[in-house]
């Protein structure tokens, strides 16, 4: 929109509506304003032409502006959140303005102003969201120091955290791990390559991002003198974009939000830390396509609340160290599976749904009337609940059933106060129940007619004028009427005003009825006035016991997440893991959670097992053969034991591991200007850096995405500095059968392959994890089966016939990489060229006579 609209006098030269207009968009320039105009929201100029471009909508125009004609868009109120959606989804941000004059005694445009601004991070509204899916508002800074700075805010729960980090790579990670719905930024920020993806980021002024201001916006939000008791107050870098985003929250929300009390600083050492390309390649909750069919989250989610899946899939990005906590949650799903309770916690939590979001809505005010229901109806559940846990014991659950408490005031308040099925809204009345408040039913009963007045009145005309079929009737459009068929349209007397004339008959209105009606119409007015005041004091009614509501929700859904564990331990046949404070990992028959759960056939499970004097294991095998399935089944078995879910096997020791790494897969990062193998090298570069001899980590094909002997040298390197340098616990997949030679030069180093049966050209598969190298790599006959063509197999083996006859070798025979510094390949002499390219049975005696003149000449 052009800035001189926004001018003194250009907005003197519009009409009274659009001069209004102009003054509230001048607070909302960066934003798309919907502009309430009777049952339309309204959008004029620039705003008009995005939103009919991003919601495919009708554009026209109304008045002209610079002599040019106004553009104007719009959309049904009543259709309104569906467009919402729309536009929250694409990363925009709306600022609702109402009308909130009477237009009866407006003389001029009726007063209007914004009630609410809608973005991507501050969404509450049950439409917009995500109802399994965190909805994360998040805040970044970076500190000259080159220090990150990290707040997220979940404004549907009061989830406030923080978390910095000293690394563009941690930066990353942590990002991946939030996925923030909206993501504000300075206008200095230098690292815009991290946040380039994320379509809700917003830059906010450098004035935001200011620590002092920051300390005294959150001690005003938490009601306190300073942060020392959240143990926050060193995170410096977090706390200035802590500070941004509470400000942006109540700049947006225009309301108190007593559900935000805390803040809370993350305890990374506490978690089993996962690099960015760790949870890209484990496919937690989102595949390599983007999608969120076959992952983790989607065969072990069969929670029955919305909040519960939501923790579910946050425990799955936060493994969690600690040994006591894991064990808790381990006893709890036993519990439940020994009792055999998760059908019955099912049924009920079902009908508690998400009381984590509603309550957040309560907070906010803006909870509707069927919100609230909902609340009532989950209080009523608690008992059910209590009953169950009645027959549990474990430490858990026993905390789970005193926070999750019976609350019967409240539940009587709302049963006494909601009707069993209200409205949407409550915009139209018919909200609170009769009985709750004198005074409203009796201005119901004077709106609904008054009954016995309008029979009584009835009664008196039909006597008074002698006709019989005379009746008073009422509808909405033309109020009360008395209605007299048209056969008896002389009986009526003069004072009878006709009101309607309908086929058969006509309708009347007499002062008595006419001052009734006015009666009754003032009536209504005055009890939905007093309908929404009694609305709003329920809301300080229960406020008072947010804190109590929000226990309440984390509780059930922590109860959620246990049940749901413990259903599928029993119905996919998992195991209770093990924690063992020591290097080893053990897992006896180990299967894939995702490829088994998929797979129409049985999978194949396979044994792992890693100590200090096995702390590696060179696989290797076919393509096709499974030794990434087996990699990463490994890997998702450790994180499974530390969110505190049973595991996929017959058996599973886990021991220390504090992070999870993973050098898998070939992809390219344009954007950034990294090939393939640059990527490969920085993901490898990271895990050499930051492992440690408590890290798992996963090595699939280093070095294939240059040549050979670069590739192996570098191999062969990675291979020694883990196990020599770090000693890490590492599962190393290649097709270099060189490296196969390290298992008798490094202590620790063990051989495994995947097993496969070759016959007459073609390989079966077995997926079998046996000790020792493979005893080749069977590429040709993949190839074969990949229906790569018969020729270019045929020349292949050929040639590596050739390569094999030639391959460097010391006189031990192992290929020697440590003592050479540069290994070049002999050249084929021209003799083996040409017999290379002989095909004898297409040759005649004389070709074949002159061909062996020639080769002797070259030999």
């Amino acid at each position: 929109m052009p800035l001189d609209l926004f001018s003194e006098h250009t907005i003197s030269q519009q009409t009274p509506m659009m001069q209004q207009y102009l003054r509230i968009k001048a607070e909302h320039r960066d934003i798309l304003l919907f502009y309430r105009m009777g049952d339309f929201y309204e959008l004029f100029f620039d705003d008009a032409k995005r939103a009919a471009q991003l919601l495919d909508i009708s554009q026209t125009h109304r008045g002209r502006a610079g002599g040019a004609p106004i553009p104007m868009a719009g959309v049904p109120y009543h259709a309104v959140e569906n467009y919402l959606a729309r536009l929250v989804q694409m990363g925009e941000s709306v600022a609702i303005c109402e009308q909130i004059g009477d237009p009866a005694t407006s003389k001029g445009p009726v007063e209007r102003k914004v009630v609410r601004i809608i973005t991507p991070g501050t969404i509450s509204d049950e439409a917009l969201l995500k109802e399994r899916q965190d909805n994360l508002l998040t805040a970044i800074y970076l500190a000259k120091e080159g220090t990150f700075g990290i707040a997220y805010l979940d404004i549907n729960s009061g989830r406030f955290y923080l978390t910095q980090a000293n690394t563009e790579e941690s930066c990353h990670s942590i990002l991946q791990r939030i996925q923030p719905a909206e993501l504000l930024y300075p206008e200095n920020f230098t690292a815009m390559h991290l946040i380039s993806s994320y379509k809700g980021s917003r830059r906010r002024p450098e004035w935001e991002f200011d620590l002092n201001t920051a300390s005294t916006i959150l001690c005003q939000q938490f009601e306190t003198k300073d942060l020392i008791g959240f143990g926050v107050q060193d995170a410096h870098e977090a706390l200035i974009a802590a500070g941004c985003l509470m400000q942006y929250v109540k700049d947006t929300q225009r309301i108190a939000l007593p559900h935000i009390n805390a803040i809370a600083l993350e305890q990374n050492e506490l978690h089993v830390i996962l690099d960015a390309a760790t949870r890209k390649n484990l496919e937690l909750t989102i595949n390599l396509s983007g999608d969120i069919d076959n992952t983790l989250a989607q065969v072990l989610d069969k929670t029955a609340t919305p909040m519960g899946s939501r923790l579910l899939k946050r425990r799955l990005h936060t493994p969690t160290r600690d040994h006591n906590e894991l064990n808790a949650r381990l006893d709890a799903v036993s519990e439940i599976m020994n009792c055999g309770l998760f059908n019955d916690f099912y049924d009920v939590l079902k009908q508690i749904g998400d009381i984590e979001r509603i309550v957040a809505r309560l907070a906010l005010r803006s909870a509707r009337p069927r919100d609230l229901s909902r609340l009532r109806n989950a209080l009523q559940q608690l008992h059910l609940v209590q009953n169950l846990l009645a027959h549990t014991s474990s430490n858990r659950l026993s905390d789970i059933k005193r926070a999750s408490a019976v609350i019967p005031h409240i539940q009587s308040l709302l049963e006494q106060a909601i009707i069993e099925n209200p409205p949407v809204l409550i915009r139209d009345g018919g909200v609170i129940a009769p009985g709750y408040h004198a005074e409203l039913d009796e201005w119901r009963a004077l709106s609904q007619g008054a009954t016995d007045i309008v029979e009584a009145l009835e009664a008196k005309e039909r006597e008074r004028t002698g006709i019989a079929t005379l009746k008073i009737g009422y509808n909405r459009v033309h109020g009360f009427y008395i209605e007299v068929s048209r056969a008896y349209a002389d009986q009526v007397p003069p004072e009878y005003i006709r009101r309607q004339t309908l086929k058969n008959n006509e309708r009347y209105i007499i002062p008595e009825l006419k001052e009734h009606e006015d009666k009754v119409l003032g009536s209504q007015s005055k009890a939905l006035a007093l309908e929404k005041q009694l609305y709003e004091g329920l809301f300080d009614q229960l406020l008072p016991h947010l804190k109590q509501f929000q226990q309440l929700a984390a509780s059930l859904s922590e109860l959620d997440v246990i049940n749901n564990f413990a259903e599928r331990a029993e119905t996919l046949n998992y195991c209770r893991p093990t924690l063992i404070d020591n290097q080893d990992i053990t897992i006896v028959e180990g299967r894939h959670p995702v490829v088994e759960h998929v797979m129409s056939e049985p999978f194949i499970a396979n044994p792992t097992h890693l100590a200090p004097t096995r702390k590696m294991l060179i696989i290797t095998g076919p393509n096709m053969g499974g030794k990434s399935t087996y990699m990463r089944q490994t890997a998702l078995i450790v994180l499974l034991a530390h969110v505190g879910c049973f595991v996929p096997a017959s058996q599973a020791n886990i021991g220390i591991v504090d992070r999870i790494f993973t050098r898998i897969g070939a992809s390219d990062d344009l954007a950034s200007g990294r090939s393939t193998f640059m990527v490969e090298m920085t993901e490898t570069a990271n895990i050499l850096n930051n492992a440690t001899q408590h890290s798992l980590v996963l090595m699939d094909e280093i070095g294939r995405g240059t040549s050979t002997y670069d590739g192996l040298s570098l191999a062969w390197a990675t291979a020694e500095y883990l196990a020599h340098k770090i000693s890490a616990k590492t599962l190393f997949a290649t097709h270099y059968f060189e490296l196969t030679e390290l298992a008798e030069q490094v202590p620790g180093l063990v051989n495994v392959h995947l097993d496969a049966i070759e016959h007459n050209d073609t390989i079966a598969f077995k997926h079998t994890v046996l000790d020792g190298p493979a005893s080749k790599s069977f590429g040709l006959q993949v190839a074969a089966l990949a229906g790569v063509p018969k020729s270019v197999i045929k020349q292949a083996k050929q040639k590596l016939r050739l390569l094999e006859q030639h391959q460097l070798v010391n006189n031990s025979g192992q290929f020697d990489l440590l003592t050479q510094a540069t290994v070049n390949l002999p050249e084929i002499s021209e003799v083996e060229t040409q017999l290379a390219a002989i095909n004898p049975d297409e040759l005649t005696p004389k070709e074949a006579l002159a061909l062996l003149y020639r080769l002797k000449e070259l030999g």
